[in-house]
Formats: C-alpha cells, sequence, structure tokens
C-alpha cells in the first residue's frame, strides 16, 4: 500500500519539479538544499547527484538516518500545492551515490482541495 493518497501520486509522478531536502547536521543545525529526485517503485524519494557523497546533506544523513522533502509549486493566480515527506533516509554509497527517504510522516496542501489553507496529514509508518 502506498504512502501517498491517489492525488499526491499523480501530482508526485507529473510534471518534473524542484525538490528541497531539509536535513540536520552534527551541531543541530537545519540545512535546506535544492535537489532533483524521482519516486521509486517501492514508495521511497530518491535523489540523485554531481559527487553526492562528498555533500553536506549526504554527510547528514549517514550521521542521523533523518531527512524531509518538499515538492512544491504554484498555479497562477496563487494556488501553492505540494507534497512533505519527512522520515527515515539512508545514504547510499557505490558508482552513483543516492538518498532515500522511506515516508513516515507525508503532508500535502492545494491537491487533495484546492481551498487555500487545506492540508492533508498523516503519519504513514
Amino acid at each position: 500500500m502506498s504512502a501517498f493518497t491517489e492525488r499526491e501520486l499523480a501530482y508526485l509522478q507529473g510534471e518534473r519539479r524542484l525538490a528541497r531536502l531539509a536535513t540536520v547536521g552534527a551541531d543541530g543545525t537545519p540545512h535546506v538544499a535544492p535537489v532533483g529526485w524521482r519516486l521509486a517503485d517501492d514508495g521511497a524519494i530518491e535523489v540523485e547527484g554531481i559527487s553526492l557523497d562528498r555533500t553536506k546533506k549526504y554527510r547528514d544523513i549517514r550521521a542521523t538516518g533523518r531527512a524531509a522533502i518538499v515538492v512544491d509549486d504554484v498555479l497562477p493566480p496563487w494556488q501553492p500545492r505540494g507534497v512533505e515527506v519527512r522520515g527515515r533516509a539512508e545514504a547510499l554509497a557505490g558508482p552513483r551515490p543516492l538518498i532515500r527517504i522511506h515516508p513516515e510522516r507525508v503532508v500535502s496542501w492545494g491537491i487533495e482541495s484546492q481551498r487555500m489553507g487545506d492540508r492533508h496529514a498523516r503519519t504513514v509508518r
């Protein structure tokens, strides 16, 4: 069973959008970086990139095993929508290093309802 609703899946599998990946450093300072991403067949969010294994986000995830990612956009005239995924994260080594985020908490807005301020949130562990 997917961690995402049918509408969230349609949004995530639709047009390509930039995401922001949030991690926490050893000193507790948050770090946010724009990333490319994809939705894996098992429902995890995957992030790849050039020299990914040399980045702060990769090191933070190796140290904490936690991350959050937001995929969003705004339709005119002002209709924000998006999906936030928080959960367990892995920094996987290899010829193509990879970050995988396994959803535990999903929050979406502007996806299930177009009413401003409506949020759809749930724990999915």
